[in-house]
């Protein structure tokens, strides 16, 4: 048997040799996947480097381009600086041109400045020379003149101080007046534009003094009705009213005389609807006495709204309206004082619109610039002054408070609203018709006015004309000049106003006469 034909060695030979036909063909792959693997390298790299290649063109040519631009911006920069330094050069040229210019006109000014003081030094010593000799020529003349007038020195400078006094004096005659009759004329025409404007705006009724009251009698019988047994009646009525009950002569008619209005048109009106009711006892008369003061309070507060809403001075504390309401039983010199409170108000009103200001407080101040009439006879004082405290104690703002505390300059002026309230105060008052004074009191204030004129040195005579509106004096032309007459005008005007109380104003004339008179002989 031989070796082929035993199994295990056959098996042992086909297997040695599978291994090693296996081993060949391993090998011959992997010499072929090496073969490829080193292909495949060899080509990423070439690709690497071609890459690579394209990648440091493309960077030298950014490089070279960046470079250009680079260049290009560091030639641009230097040009420009150049520029700047040759601009900054040509400017230091033409500053250190102008420096020396500036330097030269120094100098040239210095050397002009340094002759000036010489000839300056030489032109003092000349004037102190000069005022030598002519204070010598002065005391010779002086020695001159008095030996020539006879006068000494003291007495010659007093007469010069004399002269120069009058001088001076007609110097500032002449600038006061001129200063205000400026003054006065502009002053005057703004004043007299703007009160004009207000009065024109505004037009009020006249009024007439009511100092008692007259009933009217259906007949003379209700006289002993009223009376009464043994007088029983009357001493009732005044009684219950306060007021003094007149039966005189007069034909049907009784006359009421009371201090308080209010009390004295309680009165009236009681004493009407007793007459209507015919009933007069005592126990009727105190009934409606009772019942008529009740309704006199409604009175008075009716009274006082009508008076704020005609006005038109906005909301107003009931007391204040209240105490408004009694000037409805108030007069002054014949005018109602309630009516001169609403004529106030809407004067006051026109000029502060015709001023800029607000003309609602203006009204409210004009309203309300008497109310301390209504309560004089219980508390002491100015009635400017207790009115003021009354609306303080309500509420009143300062400004209001202030406008009628000054509105008699009682106090200072805090603005220009109590100005106003005393402007259209005395418009109201001094208007044609508005208010009334005795003959007594017409007679003492001319002659107040005609003494205050002859009571300044150098008047002559003094007259009172116009119904006291106007004060004419004569002055003697020897004692008082041209230029002293405008002084002295000035002067009694303002003295009339410091102690005379007129309404409106007066105006003072002085007259000053030269005669010169020769005889033809």
């Amino acid at each position: 048997m031989s070796l082929l034909e035993n199994p295990v060695v056959l098996r042992s030979v086909c297997f040695f040799a599978g291994s090693a036909i296996g081993y060949w063909l391993w090998r011959w792959k992997e010499r072929n996947l090496r073969a490829a693997f080193t292909l495949k390298e060899r080509s990423a790299l070439e690709d690497a480097r071609r890459q690579a290649e394209v990648i440091a063109r493309e960077a030298r040519v950014q490089a070279n381009e960046e470079a250009i631009k680079i260049r290009q911006a560091a030639e641009n920069s230097c040009s420009t600086r150049q520029q700047e330094l040759t601009d900054t050069e040509k400017r230091l040229v033409e500053r250190e041109t102008l420096i020396n210019r500036q330097l030269q006109s120094i100098v040239e000014e210095e050397r002009r400045l340094r002759e000036q003081q010489d000839a300056c030094r030489r032109q003092s010593d000349g004037l102190d020379s000069q005022r030598q000799e002519l204070a010598e020529a002065a005391r010779r003349r002086r020695e001159e003149l008095q030996a020539v007038s006879k006068l000494n020195e003291a007495e010659a400078r007093a007469q010069l101080l004399k002269e120069i006094e009058m001088e001076s004096l007609q110097d500032a005659s002449h600038l006061t007046r001129r200063i205000l009759e400026e003054a006065r004329m502009h002053a005057e025409e703004k004043a007299r534009h703007v009160i004009s404007l207000a009065i024109q705006r505004y037009a009020g009724e006249h009024t007439y003094e009511i100092s008692s009251a007259t009933i009217a009698l259906p007949g003379e019988d209700l006289k002993g009705r009223i009376i009464g047994r043994e007088g029983r009646n009357i001493r009732a009525f005044e009684a219950a009213t306060g007021v003094t009950v007149l039966i005189d002569d007069t034909p049907n008619a009784v006359v009421l005389s009371g201090f308080d209005p209010v009390r004295r048109e309680i009165a009236r009106e009681s004493m009407q609807r007793l007459i209507l009711d015919g009933r007069i006892h005592p126990t009727r008369i105190e009934e409606v006495v009772t019942k008529v003061s009740q309704e006199m309070d409604e009175t008075i507060v009716r009274y006082g709204e009508e008076a704020v809403l005609r006005a038109g001075a906005g909301p107003i504390h009931p007391e204040i309206i209240k105490t408004l309401g009694r000037l409805r039983f108030r007069h002054s010199f014949s005018q109602n004082v309630l009516d001169h409170c609403v004529e106030v108000a809407h004067l006051t009103g026109l000029l502060a619109a015709e001023l800029g200001l607000d003309s609602s407080t203006a009204k409210r101040c004009g309203l309300l610039h008497d109310i301390g009439k209504a309560i004089t006879h219980e508390v002491e004082g100015a009635h400017a002054l207790v009115g003021a405290d009354l609306l303080r104690r309500h509420g009143e703002s300062e400004e209001v408070v202030n406008a009628v505390a000054s509105h008699h300059d009682e106090v200072p002026h805090h603005g220009p609203l109590g100005i106003l309230v005393s402007a259209a105060d005395a418009i109201s008052a001094s208007r044609p018709g508005a208010r009334s004074e005795t003959m007594t009191t017409y007679i003492k204030r001319v002659e107040d006015l005609e003494k205050i004129g002859l009571s300044f040195p150098g008047v002559e005579k003094c007259f009172a004309v116009q119904a006291g509106r106007e004060l004419r004096v004569v002055v003697k032309p020897e004692a008082v000049n041209d230029e002293q007459a405008f002084a002295l005008a000035r002067n009694i005007s303002r003295k009339i106003e410091s102690e005379l109380q007129y309404p409106g104003q007066i105006r003072v004339t002085v007259l000053r006469e030269t005669r010169c008179v020769e005889f033809a002989k």
